[in-house]
């Protein structure tokens, strides 16, 4: 991919001869894009962990993925997270409509929209309710 520098050099430590005189260590120099955001992304990945360059090519690119993968899933995450963090909680006190049915009454709690059509709200009729709360809240919703 254009997106994915390679670069080979010795690599360092145990091996003798070998390691000094084989380039089998690689760096792969990763420089992509963000999907939503457009930001630029980079990651620099080192790996010398075998004797055999081609073994740590993959090494290395396996590396980039799972580095893309966390990348990815810590996004969905914060997503969701902030969708979590938006709900209110289910609790005494927070609830949206009272049903009355001893006084006809159906009071929404959010808008303040009371009517005494008890029967036909049950039967599916909610468009005042609907109608107030886009009045108060469309712009947010």
């Amino acid at each position: 991919p254009s997106d994915i520098e390679w670069d080979t050099f010795r690599s360092s430590g145990a091996g003798g001869q070998n390691v000094n005189k084989v380039e089998t260590a690689v760096r792969l120099r990763y420089h992509g894009k963000d999907a939503d955001t457009g930001e630029p992304v980079e990651f620099l990945i080192e790996n010398m962990e075998t004797r055999s360059q081609l073994m740590n090519r993959e090494n290395a690119m396996r590396i980039l993925r799972s580095k893309l993968y966390q990348r990815e899933l810590d996004k969905r995450m914060a997503t969701q997270q902030a969708l979590e963090a938006s709900k209110k909680k289910i609790e005494w006190g927070s609830q949206i409509r009272s049903y009355v049915f001893d006084d006809r009454r159906v009071k929404d709690h959010r808008t303040g929209v009371q009517t005494s059509a008890v029967e036909a709200v049950m039967d599916g009729d909610l468009d005042a309710f609907i109608k107030a709360y886009l009045m108060e809240y469309g712009a947010e919703a």
